[in-house]
């Protein structure tokens, strides 16, 4: 079986890790207030560490003066000013992290707030292109990796880095030079070796997190698809899909366990060397009597305080890698590029009516694969259009394009005179109303998705909005009225009760034009009929643009347009269209049994 693993998760990454830390530096520096003091409480912090070693080197060559200068020996000044420096040095850090919380949190939060509203202005290809689960993840483990970054670099990498400086310098100034050479050749050689290891122990891991992606992408795929599965019975040839990669995860895991064996081993070996060689210069100069015995707890309180943090560093180091591969994902959906775009010069959209104008629409989603051809039209204002065809004839991409989900590759379309790529997508979008075939509710309340037509409405609007879809006295049946739950994506609602969700919550828009895409046709004919005459009443003096399957829904139809193969072959009204006797004619003859039309469709048939 093909490796599950694609290429791009073993290639190299496009931006480096400097060019991630770059793109963060904004984000922290408006913040420079409660960075700079939070740096400050580091520097001190750590200059009082260092203190706290040199300050019992003292107290200990007081205690070997003779037994008869003992009570002079060690003022209680020093032995205060151990207390001090240990006290100062914690009391510092806490600072540190009291005042820089804020800026890690606001930079997280500031950060995922605008990868969500970045994704939410991307087009619609972008999403479909890509997994929802997949893209989430790596949003969420972006903003966890900002506070990982933030965290190993100022509260480990910083200070280490700090301690080190002047641990040598202390060392070069006071002693022979072996001693400064030795931490610094330990120090060279524990990064080398951590570096190299880790750099491997990398790629692994991102092949790992490939396969755990890939793992919890077909999980949340087959769990969304849950009545699919039971249909076809296929519950097993999913759980295998699903093992198949839990197994390459498996042995991704286990080979990126035993290269983090070999790596804290080969630390291990290298701090014992240091160690050893450090306590015996440290011995051989108290022998030869160029060191006192505080100068040996001097040089032995310094290693400890260097090298158990320092320990860590292969953990920290490999924590700053995954965390900059993280941000480096979240920071190529920031800048992913947006297909659709507001122009410099764009202005909200001035509805006078709501006429619509297709010119000479020419549109396609691959270069390869044209959708629409040449399309001209016009809805006036307060007027209905339906539009039928067959399927792939480019029906629904009409209502795409809008919307402005997607660019026309050729032509003009305008509302009101207005070139809809001349205004914002956000004053167009408001300006109009759909009620798709397939309704996806919020897994929240009923309430919740009617409202959601507009953010902030009260309640009496809601249950009134409720009352013109003919649903209000269903869901007062129910146990928690509207507050009743209606499942992921709505599935504890009917068909019928779905639709009827989303006329409230478009009637409570209430937008001038509106779009109906095939909004019965996946309804019995009972329910059909019902939501037909509340979809008829909504669009009256509205300009309506109906996409229709079931031609006896749209008999009423100020101009019906024929599509086929992306192009308008017919057009005109109900009765003009059945007396051209063509496309339109032979649709309507196959829909009624094979039966040839004597009249057209009385009021009582509309929705049949």
């Amino acid at each position: 079986m093909p490796s599950l693993v694609s290429d791009s998760s073993t290639s190299v990454r496009s931006q480096s890790d400097w060019g991630v830390i770059q793109s963060l530096l904004p984000y922290l520096w408006a913040y420079k207030g409660r960075v700079i003091f939070a740096l400050s409480c580091l520097v001190a912090a750590k200059l009082f560490n260092v203190a706290v070693p040199l300050i019992l080197k003292d107290i200990v060559d007081r205690l070997s003066l003779p037994k008869d200068h003992l009570l002079l020996s060690v003022p209680l000044a020093l032995i205060l000013a151990y207390g001090l420096a240990r006290l100062l040095t914690s009391l510092f850090q806490e600072l540190r992290e009291f005042f820089f919380v804020n800026v890690t949190q606001r930079a997280v939060r500031s950060l995922a707030r605008k990868t969500f509203d970045h994704l939410h202005s991307l087009s619609l290809r972008f999403h479909l292109s890509r997994r929802t689960g997949q893209v989430m993840r790596e949003v969420d483990h972006g903003a966890r990796g900002v506070s990982t970054l933030i965290s190993f670099t100022l509260y480990s990498i910083l200070p280490l880095l700090i301690e080190l400086s002047l641990v040598i310098g202390i060392l070069a100034y006071r002693y022979e030079w072996t001693f400064p050479i030795i931490v610094a050749a330990s120090l060279f050689f524990y990064i080398l070796f951590t570096v190299l290891l880790t750099r491997w122990r990398t790629k692994l891991r991102r092949v790992w997190n490939e396969l755990e992606a890939r793992a919890q992408s077909k999980a949340v795929d087959s769990l969304l698809n849950f009545e699919t599965v039971k249909y076809f019975t296929n519950e097993k040839f999913e759980a295998q899909r699903y093992d198949e990669t839990l197994s390459q995860s498996e042995a991704a895991a286990i080979k990126s366990q035993k290269t983090l064996n070999i790596l804290n081993a080969g630390q291990q070996c290298i701090i014992a060397i240091a160690l050893t060689l450090m306590v015996w210069r440290a011995v051989v100069g108290v022998q030869t009597g160029q060191m006192s015995i505080g100068d040996l707890v001097l040089v032995n309180a310094f290693l400890l305080q260097l090298f158990i943090p320092l320990n860590f560093l292969g953990v920290i180091y490999r924590e700053i890698k995954q965390a900059l591969a993280d941000m480096e994902r979240m920071f190529q959906l920031l800048h992913a590029h947006k297909e659709v775009q507001d122009s410099m010069e764009a202005k909200p959209l001035d509805v006078r009516g709501g006429k619509i104008v297709f010119e000479h629409v020419s549109f396609s989603y691959e270069t390869q694969r044209p959708i629409l051809h040449d399309v001209s039209f016009v809805i006036p204002a307060g007027k209905t259009c339906a539009v039928v065809g067959t399927s792939g004839s480019g029906k629904s991409t009409l209502a795409r394009i809008l919307f402005r989900f997607y660019d026309i590759s050729a032509g003009k379309v305008s509302i009101d005179e207005q070139d809809i790529r001349s205004l914002t997508q956000e004053s167009l979008r408001r300006a109009i109303g759909i009620v798709p075939q397939d309704t996806v509710l919020f897994n929240d309340t009923i309430a919740y998705n009617i409202a959601y037509g507009k953010p902030g409405a009260s309640i009496d609007e809601v249950q009134a909005a409720a009352r013109a879809a003919q649903i209000h006295n269903f869901i007062i049946t129910l146990p928690k009225g509207y507050d009743t739950l209606v499942g992921e994506r709505g599935l504890k609602l009917s068909g019928g009760e779905k639709q009827r969700v989303a006329i409230a919550r478009t009637l409570l828009k209430n937008p001038p034009i509106l779009i109906f895409d095939e909004a019965t046709s996946a309804l019995d004919s009972h329910t059909e009929q019902a939501i037909a005459m509340q979809l008829k009443a909504m669009s009256a003096n509205r300009t309506t643009l109906i996409i229709a399957h079931r031609l006896s829904t749209i008999v009423e139809a100020d101009q019906i347009l024929v599509m086929q193969a992306g192009r308008v072959i017919e057009r005109g009204s109900f009765e003009q269209l059945l007396a051209q006797n063509g496309s339109f004619a032979r649709m309507w003859a196959l829909q009624n049994n094979g039966e040839e039309p004597t009249s057209v469709p009385t009021q009582a048939s509309f929705a049949k």
